[in-house]
């Protein structure tokens, strides 16, 4: 079971090795990392097991073009919708939350991003 009330949390020591990580979330079992496909005006993001980001179990695309496209790991296919739909929407929270004012300097001010919703 996971947790509904679970709310992401802003990576504020984002790990110099990876600027492009926007921040995590948890079901109350596993960690998942949500990573920007770009530092300026990322198409894409994915989201990953911590310590393994070659598990990658969604990747939602169109952010820029609007046209928004959820795809989920073959593994992660067969969780219950309600699942899919939580993960989902934590990592849009995630991803939203954690964007440096200054994408350089990932210590600058946190920007609100806009809500977007993904069918898929």
């Amino acid at each position: 079971m996971y947790n509904r009330a679970a709310k992401p949390k802003p990576d504020n020591h984002q790990s110099v090795s990876d600027p492009l990580e926007r921040g995590q979330f948890s079901d109350g079992s596993r960690i998942f990392v949500v990573r920007a496909s770009g530092a300026e005006a990322p198409d894409s993001f994915q989201v990953h097991t911590k310590g393994n980001p070659s598990d990658v179990i969604l990747i939602v695309s169109g952010l820029t073009s609007g046209n928004l496209h959820a795809t989920w790991s073959e593994e992660w296919r067969t969780s219950t919708p309600e699942w899919r739909e939580w993960a989902r929407n934590n990592a849009f929270k995630a991803f939203h939350t954690v964007s440096p004012a200054d994408p350089s300097n990932p210590s600058s001010p946190v920007v609100p991003g806009n809500v977007r919703f993904c069918r898929g």
